[in-house]
């Protein structure tokens, strides 16, 4: 890192037009006055441990004599740095922190600058349909007040939930705790995407997120993340994990046009990390969900277990198969009924 010259607050980027505010006006308050030297200096943290930081929050490191920091970086970075002075976590913590906050807000915004970019083609000219900066500043500035609110709120009410769920459970970030994992993905996604133009494969993945969503929340669940045509969600019963993935295989095959899921589902100890679960009882959920049948739901021994005693739910005990990091793996088939079938020609 090296000094550069600095910047008046007054100044306007070039391209931005007459009369409008610059997007780091709008968006960060002022216009970029310092180098990544200066924006450490005046935040009181070393070079290194900035530039660590502004990596881990997603950012490409900027050139030396680059004016590109204003302001609220200086303020943010100060935030930052106070946490970790106050004792709040070492420098793993700092940097794991920066990057899960990075990573999950690199996507919203990518979708958010998506959607504000169609609402400005809608709103323009027929005869113009092309998004100039001054709409696009004019239509942000409109629309981030209440956005940033919104935000704000569902962020409160998400750490709520999460505390909670954390004292309900009796485990901290780092342990293990008992829950149900699942996976549910679409049959037959790589031939249906190639069949259907970018805006109905939009309106697709779009239908397809909704409804799964919907049904992992009704019955007590949780989305951990879509991914494309997959979706993954952890439950803390395995009664509840049983009523999603069944529910999931019927809701999406009653939609019109929707192929069926292939979902898999399994219970145990699972390792809880920046909103992320991981662990063998994971990778289990996903080997069943890649031998599931088409509309059908594959548990493992220890869910099947678990709601062997549950009204409305009955196993049948599949054949073993040996798949990728699990030899002689006894898959289940779940349905709805009662009973459990312990038997079964096929073992």
């Amino acid at each position: 890192m090296g000094d550069g010259p600095g910047q008046e607050s007054g100044e306007r980027t070039a391209d931005a037009p007459s009369g409008t505010p610059s997007a780091e006006q709008l968006l960060l308050g002022g216009e970029p006055r310092y180098t990544r030297v200066q924006c450490a200096e005046r935040a009181g943290v070393g070079v290194e441990r900035a530039g660590a930081l502004w990596r881990s929050l997603g950012f490409a490191t900027p050139g030396d004599d680059e004016i590109v920091f204003t302001d609220a970086d200086v303020d943010a970075l100060r935030a930052v740095a106070g946490l970790r002075n106050a004792g709040v976590g070492d420098v793993g913590v700092e940097l794991s922190l920066t990057r899960a906050m990075g990573q999950a807000m690199a996507r919203l915004t990518e979708w958010q600058v998506g959607m504000l970019r169609e609402l400005v083609v809608a709103d323009a000219d027929a005869a113009d349909r092309e998004v100039t900066t001054e709409s696009g500043l004019a239509a942000a500035a409109a629309l981030i007040p209440g956005v940033e609110r919104l935000q704000r709120y569902v962020w409160r009410r998400h750490l709520l939930a999460a505390s909670n769920r954390m004292v309900a459970s009796g485990t901290g970030p780092g342990e293990t705790a008992p829950l149900a994992v699942g996976f549910a993905d679409v049959a037959g996604f790589t031939s249906l995407s190639r069949g259907l133009a970018e805006a109905r494969l939009d309106e697709f993945l779009e239908a397809f997120e909704a409804s799964a969503s919907s049904v992992v929340i009704e019955h007590g669940g949780r989305v951990i993340k879509n991914i494309g045509d997959e979706i993954m969600f952890t439950a803390d019963s395995a009664r509840d994990a049983a009523d999603i993935g069944l529910g999931l295989a019927e809701r999406i095959s009653a939609l019109d046009g929707r192929p069926d899921l292939h979902v898999g589902l399994a219970y145990g100890p699972v390792l809880h990390r920046l909103g992320d679960v991981y662990g063998t009882v994971v990778n289990l959920a996903s080997r069943l969900t890649a031998l599931a049948q088409p509309g059908t739901v594959l548990v493992d021994r220890e869910l099947a277990a678990a709601i062997g005693d549950e009204p409305g739910f009955r196993v049948k005990r599949l054949r073993r198969v040996s798949v990728r990091g699990f030899s002689h793996l006894q898959p289940w088939l779940l349905r709805r009924g009662e009973g459990e079938e312990m038997h079964t020609s096929a073992e």
